[in-house]
């Protein structure tokens, strides 16, 4: 893996930067997290520092990447809205160009938009962490789910922010009239099952 410095020098080399204070905020997020679900907190750091390294290129530049370079593991349906191209791509990005070969880190970064069934605790955290950073996310929003999370506690109150994060995420697609992917719509059932009741509560 490179160092930490070199990894900040290419994103702040590749990102714009209200894009990389986005990051820093999500590695900060993704930090306190890990520490209050007992996983590696410089890992998760980490992890939410690079989850958007690809998301300024352009979509043509992220299609063609997804395309001829990556071309496996990965649904059509994933290519059909450009706002998910970031992440197939920035998974690869993470390997091509920090040298990143913990399976976690990847996955975490490739599950980071459109989430996946299957997520692991680590998964989540990063996933979370994005949507909840505190410097580009709006402020009540940021408070509306921390509050979820010390409401519940432990991985419940993890699993029902996530459920509240996963109804915005595809109100907001509706409403601008954008594809949502499947996954998306399974992972959202899949909490609804599992934690729904307990949202009514929140």
């Amino acid at each position: 893996m490179k160092s930490l410095d070199y990894i900040k020098i290419w994103l702040k080399e590749n990102l714009s930067a209200k894009r990389y204070s986005h990051s820093e905020g999500c590695a900060i997020r993704a930090r306190e997290l890990a520490q209050l679900y007992g996983l590696d907190e410089d890992k998760a750091y980490l992890t939410g520092l690079m989850h958007d390294c690809a998301k300024n290129f352009s979509n043509e530049e992220l299609y063609d990447i997804i395309k001829n370079e990556i071309k496996t593991g990965f649904d059509e349906s994933e290519l059909k809205n450009p706002k998910t191209y970031h992440a197939i791509a920035g998974a690869y990005f993470v390997k091509k160009y920090f040298e990143a070969d913990d399976p976690e880190i990847i996955q975490a970064v490739r599950n980071h938009t459109i989430g996946a069934v299957d997520m692991t605790l680590f998964d989540k955290v990063v996933f979370l962490a994005d949507k909840i950073e505190p410097y580009q996310r709006d402020e009540k929003y940021v408070k509306k789910i921390m509050k979820i999370i010390k409401k519940f506690k432990g991985i419940t109150g993890l699993d029902v922010a996530l459920l509240k994060c996963f109804e915005e995420t595809i109100k907001s697609l509706v409403k601008r009239k954008l594809y949502i992917c499947p996954t998306t719509i399974d992972v959202y059932n899949v909490l609804i099952e599992s934690v729904g009741d307990l949202l009514k509560e929140e």
